[in-house]
């Protein structure tokens, strides 16, 4: 067991692994993983309010549903994404 976790603490660049990149990495996947989240669960809530029968095309009230509510959805993510930023680097900073 003594070899576990060796790869990470090193800082030879032979087959070693570079942990800031992997950070950084699974960073970007997670970001993208939220982001297809907030994308899939706004398209949801967005058409169950705004469109009554779907049809082939949307009439003019329920383009207008779909925009407001897609903006509302996206201005609450912002408040709550820097909110939550905002409070980590207040945690890091007092570490």
């Amino acid at each position: 067991m003594e070899g576990f976790g060796s790869d990470f603490s090193s800082g030879d660049s032979g087959n070693k692994v570079d942990s800031g990149a992997l950070m950084e990495q699974i960073k970007l996947q997670v970001a993208m993983a939220n982001t297809h989240a907030m994308l899939q669960k706004m398209t949801e809530k967005c058409f169950k309010k705004c469109i009554g029968k779907p049809g082939t095309s949307l009439d003019s009230s329920e383009q207008k549903c779909i925009a407001m509510c897609m903006d509302r959805y996206m201005d609450a993510w912002n408040t709550i994404s820097r909110t939550y930023s905002s409070r980590l680097q207040k945690e890091r900073a007092h570490m």
